[in-house]
């Protein structure tokens, strides 16, 4: 994992201001201990800053209160902070890092810091408890808490702590396609867990000789916060009547678990529970050639869908297998290429013919953009549809993008925006995910661009004449223009 995103040593690298809960809270020294309780325990916090006439001079902590309970035997109505407050508020700037915060703890043997900003202003509090909470949050503690993990609740809840660590690295600034391949491997860490724990406790289990595949995001190792099921089964082709029996049975209740852990199904029942997407190797061959010569709409999606599989789980070589089909069938079919091309192009940006940004009329997003439909869906269909056309399959779209260019396919100056584009968008796309999460919603695709500061709005705009970019070279390369003439 330490290629991937923060590791334990780098967690103590990350600045203040990236962990720092603010405002600070605070209250008068006059304030009744009872009333500041209430008021912490209200904002969640562990301390509680004292001012007087604008300075800061002191602290009441949960600490403090529970001294005071203490010693009172409880009877602490009446009681102020000024009598039980620490004095002397130790500070440290938020531009320092997490390793100034835990020496200076260490130094004073105190649980809490006020943060201030660079004029000396208290912008926040952090303690000993927040920095716990924070290093719990790094790949390796999280890694062990899920292979340790003993039922599907555990797993469920350690699905809300991926989006903690995920709000963390993101605050730190980690970069883009770090954060998504995290957010990947560790779907695929639960999954996996989610498996050994069915064979487990219920004795459900993938019979040998057939492979559990990953498609779409997933396969591509670049999945973000609004996550549905994409996989299949694969099986060769002698497997027993009682082995299919096991194969279905596990694809049913693989399905159904992923969605108690908080996977929700695939609104298109691309799943492995679905009998279209569970087959033998030539089955899957055969549905391959149907798919790759006869480009209805369907078959183009499902097309576009499975050609990122990667396996996760059983015979690794039936994934290599089909992988190999695919490279090989559609350099056979000269009309696959440009029929594939049409259906990439079909979402370009949501650019007015006045250039502005065009946003949903009506509906559940109205005055939103669907990032992934207008966007994101452009240069990864088309980076893969170029990629196979290369001979490359399979990897991310980061990978395939850099393989185009040393190849030649995309020229360095073109490459630097597109990649700069679908990065941006990327993280866009994540940073409005948690966004809604934050605010007890439903993470989606969409973004509005009326709430981007102006900075966010251009970098918006610029990102999409980037896809643009892209769509023009990709259109040219496959003379789409020609064909719908």
């Amino acid at each position: 994992m330490q290629n991937s995103a923060i590791c334990e040593e780098s967690f103590f690298f990350v600045r203040i201001e990236a962990v720092c809960t603010g405002p600070a809270l605070t209250c008068a020294p006059d304030a009744d201990v009872v009333e500041v309780a209430r008021l912490m325990q209200g904002n969640d916090s562990t301390a509680i800053v004292v001012v007087e006439d604008g300075t800061p001079v002191g602290i009441f902590s949960i600490r403090d209160l529970r001294k005071l309970i203490a010693d009172s035997g409880g009877a602490i109505a009446g009681c102020k902070v000024r009598e039980n407050m620490g004095h002397g508020l130790i500070t440290i700037r938020r531009q320092d890092y997490v390793f100034d915060a835990v020496f200076k703890m260490a130094r004073h043997n105190i649980h809490n810091l006020g943060v201030v900003d660079d004029e000396g202003k208290l912008v926040g509090v952090i303690s000993d408890t927040d920095l716990l909470k924070i290093q719990t949050c790094t790949p390796l503690c999280l890694h062990q808490e899920i292979e340790a993990a003993h039922s599907i609740d555990q797993l469920q809840a350690l699905g809300v702590r991926l989006l903690d660590m995920v709000r963390f690295t993101i605050s730190t600034g980690i970069d883009t396609k770090s954060v998504v391949q995290l957010i990947s491997r560790f779907n695929d860490a639960i999954t996996l867990r989610l498996i050994a724990l069915l064979e487990s406790t219920e004795g459900i289990r993938l019979p040998e000789g057939a492979t559990y595949l990953v498609l779409g995001s997933g396969g591509r190792s670049e999945q973000t916060l609004c996550t549905d099921q994409d996989n299949a089964i694969v099986c060769i082709d002698d497997l027993s009547p009682e082995k299919l029996r096991d194969v279905e049975r596990f694809a049913a209740r693989l399905v159904d678990a992923l969605e108690e852990i908080g996977i929700p199904r695939c609104p298109g029942n691309i799943m492995a529970s679905t009998p279209q997407w569970r087959h033998s190797l030539t089955e899957w061959k055969q549905l391959l050639d149907q798919w790759i010569t006869v480009p209805t709409p369907e078959h183009m999606l499902n097309f576009g869908m499975f050609q990122d599989l990667r396996s996760l789980h059983g015979d690794e070589t039936l994934g290599i297998q089909l992988r190999d089909h695919i490279r090989d069938a559609v350099q056979r079919h000269a009309f696959f290429f440009p029929n594939m091309a049409g259906h990439v192009v079909r979402f370009p940006p949501p650019f007015t013919m006045f250039g502005r940004i065009r946003v949903e009329p009506g509906g559940e997003h109205k005055g939103k953009v669907d990032l992934k439909k207008t966007g994101i869906f452009a240069i990864t269909g088309g980076a893969s549809l170029l990629a196979l056309e290369a001979g490359i399959i399979g990897g991310s779209t980061w990978e395939k993008l850099e393989l185009l260019g040393k190849r030649g396919v995309l020229e360095s100056g073109d490459l630097e925006t597109i990649v700069e584009a679908f990065t941006f968008l990327t993280r866009l796309r994540l940073q409005w995910q948690l966004r809604e999460l934050s605010a007890n919603g439903k993470p989606t695709n969409h973004v509005d661009p009326l709430v981007m500061t102006d900075k966010e709005r251009d970098q918006f705009r610029q990102a999409l004449n980037g896809v643009n970019t892209f769509l023009w070279i990709f259109r040219d390369h496959y003379l789409l223009d020609f064909f719908s003439t």
